[in-house]
């Protein structure tokens, strides 16, 4: 694994916090809450999973191959539940996690 490699994994991991984050304040002001419960709560989980991973692997952590292994699982996760979502801020969100969801998986690999 190349310096490369980590940091774009490392920025993923990042884009993806941010994006969830912003799709979990968002939810929050939809007006069919209920609807939104899985999503807001998927969202958080993949954002704390994602920072972990991006500390992980800026400080060369052994722990970092197990670390973008959960960090895909929650992703993916994310992807599959903001996919459903016809909001801008969903489909934002989706998309970053499935990026991020790709390079952890080839860095735990």
């Amino acid at each position: 694994m190349t310096e490369a490699m980590i940091r774009e994994c490392i920025d993923a991991c990042l884009d993806c916090v941010a994006a969830c984050e912003a799709c979990a304040a968002a939810c929050l002001a939809e007006p069919d809450l209920d609807m939104m419960r899985a999503c807001v709560r998927l969202d958080r989980d993949c954002a704390d999973v994602c920072a972990l991973t991006a500390r992980l692997l800026m400080r060369g952590s052994d722990l970092h191959m197990q670390a973008c292994a959960l960090c895909a699982e929650a992703c993916e996760a994310c992807a599959a539940e903001c996919g459903q979502h016809e909001h801008d801020h969903c489909q934002r969100c989706a998309e970053a996690c499935r990026q991020c969801a790709e390079l952890c998986r080839r860095m735990a690999a």
